[in-house]
C-alpha cells in the first residue's frame, strides 16, 4: 500500500507544494508515495487580483496540471485534523462525510478577512477575500446605473488602508465610471486608523500612494475607524457619518480555523509556528505552508507575510521538505530573503520596491508594467507538461514576485 502525502488546500501554498513534493519523489525514483491535494475545487483562484474587475477571469484549473504531474485530487472540504489518529475528515463533493489517512500532512488552508463581530452591521459590507464575495462587489457595483442618482450611490467606503485596501481603492474609479459613466461625480475614501496616508507601508512608499490617491480623487480619512455599517454607509468610531452604497472591508486577516485543531504555538493571526524546514514545531508528521505558517525568511527577524510572494517560495520548501522527511532524505531549510512590493494604483501606475524597508525602485507607468507581468504571468500555475512543471516546483529558485 502506497504512504500518502496529503495536502489540504489548493491555493498558492498547496499546488506548489504538491509540485514539489512530486519532484522529490520523481527525482527518488519513487512510485510507493502518493502526493495527494484534498480541496473544494482543482482551481487556483487568483487572489491577489481580486481588486480588478472581471473578477471571474482571476482563476486557472489545475485538474490538467495535476493529471500531467500525477498528483491525486479530492474534492471536499477538510472538517477535522485527527492528529493522534493521522487522519483527515471531510465533505466530499457530494456532500456525504468521509475521511483519508495520512503519513504526512501539509496543512495549506490559507486565510481570510474576518469580520469583527463587535461592528454592528458589518455583514452589509462586501470584500475582495474570496472570488464568490469579489463577485458579489463586482455585480453590485455594475447594479448601481440602475438606483437612482444620489451622492449615497456614488460613494463608496474603503474600510482599512494597508496594501488591499489601497489597491481596491485605487481601482474604484475606473470601475464606478465604467458602471455610472465618464463624468459621473463620485467618491472614494478610505478609513484608516493610521496617522498618516500610507501609514502601513511606510514612509518611503507613502509619497507615491500620496500622489496616486490625490491624482485619482481618492480621499483619505486618517486616525480613524468603522465602529458601524449599514445599507447607506458607515458611522466612525468618533460619531462622524458617511453615507454610501457601497462599503468594502480588507482588513482582519486570520489564518485558517483548521489550524486550531494542531496541537502547536500561534501567533496573532493563528499562523502555527514552524522550524525553518517549515515542520509545525511539537509535530513529527505534520507542515504548515502558505498563510497558515509563521516562518521565518532569514537569520535577521523577518518572518513571511500573508502575500502570495511568500507563499509561492512556501510550498516549494513545504512540499520538498514533507517529502524529504517521509523519505529519509535531507530537507532544504525554507530562506527567502530578498522581500519587494508592488502595489498597483490604479490609472496613476503603480510602485515597486525592494526591501524591509521598501526602497522604491520603480514608480508609475515602469512599475504598472512590472506590475501587469506579475499578475498576469508570473504568479500563475506553470504549464500543464510533466517535466517543466516539476523543474518549476525547484525549492531553490527565487520568488521575486
Amino acid at each position: 500500500m502506497k504512504k500518502q502525502i496529503l495536502i489540504i488546500g489548493a491555493g498558492f501554498g498547496g499546488m506548489w507544494s504538491a509540485l514539489s513534493s512530486t519532484r522529490l519523489l520523481d527525482m527518488h525514483g519513487r512510485n510507493d508515495v502518493e502526493v495527494t491535494v484534498l480541496a473544494p475545487e482543482a482551481v487556483l483562484g487568483v487572489r491577489p487580483r481580486y481588486y480588478e474587475q472581471d473578477v471571474h477571469q482571476m482563476q486557472s484549473p489545475l485538474g490538467p496540471l495535476f493529471d500531467a504531474v500525477g498528483v491525486n485530487f479530492i474534492k471536499g472540504m477538510a472538517q477535522a485534523i485527527d492528529v493522534a489518529g493521522k487522519k483527515v475528515s471531510y465533505t466530499d463533493a457530494h456532500g456525504a462525510n468521509a475521511s483519508i489517512n495520512y503519513d504526512k500532512l501539509v496543512l495549506a488552508t490559507g486565510s481570510r478577512v474576518v469580520r469583527p463581530g463587535s461592528v454592528p452591521g458589518v455583514e452589509h459590507a462586501f470584500d475582495v477575500d474570496l472570488m464568490a464575495e469579489a463577485t458579489r462587489l463586482e455585480q453590485h457595483i455594475k447594479a448601481l446605473a440602475q438606483q437612482p442618482e444620489s451622492a449615497m450611490r456614488n460613494t463608496v467606503v474603503i474600510a482599512g488602508g494597508g496594501f488591499t485596501g489601497i489597491e481596491t481603492a485605487t481601482e474604484m474609479p475606473a470601475r464606478l465610471r465604467a458602471a455610472l459613466g465618464a463624468d459621473a461625480p463620485i467618491k472614494v475614501i478610505i478609513v484608516d486608523r493610521g496617522e498618516k496616508v500610507g501609514a502601513a507601508l511606510g514612509q518611503n512608499i507613502s509619497p507615491s500612494i500620496i500622489e496616486a490617491t490625490e491624482t485619482l480623487g481618492v480621499e483619505w480619512v486618517v486616525n480613524a475607524s468603522v465602529a458601524a455599517v449599514d445599507a447607506n454607509g458607515v458611522t466612525l468610531a468618533d460619531g462622524r457619518r458617511i453615507d454610501a452604497r457601497t462599503v468594502v472591508w480588507t482588513v482582519g486577516v486570520r489564518a485558517s480555523s483548521l489550524t486550531e485543531q494542531i496541537p502547536g504555538e500561534r501567533d496573532a493571526y493563528g499562523r502555527l509556528h514552524v522550524d525553518r524546514n517549515l515542520k509545525v514545531i511539537g509535530q513529527n508528521d505534520i507542515f504548515a505552508t502558505g498563510d497558515t505558517a509563521y516562518a521565518a525568511t532569514d537569520d535577521e527577524g523577518h518572518y513571511a507575510l500573508m502575500t502570495c510572494q511568500h507563499a509561492i517560495a512556501l510550498g516549494r520548501s513545504a512540499g520538498n521538505n514533507v517529502a524529504a522527511d517521509l523519505l529519509g532524505e535531507a530537507p532544504t531549510p525554507y530562506s527567502q530573503a530578498k522581500y519587494v512590493t508592488c502595489l498597483d494604483l490604479g490609472a496613476w501606475g503603480a510602485v515597486y520596491t525592494e526591501g524591509w524597508d521598501r526602497q522604491v525602485k520603480l514608480i508609475k507607468e515602469e512599475a504598472k508594467q512590472l506590475k501587469q507581468q506579475i499578475n498576469s504571468v508570473w504568479i500563475y500555475p506553470p504549464v500543464a507538461e510533466r517535466a517543466a512543471a516539476l523543474a518549476a516546483a525547484d525549492p531553490m529558485i527565487p520568488v521575486v514576485a
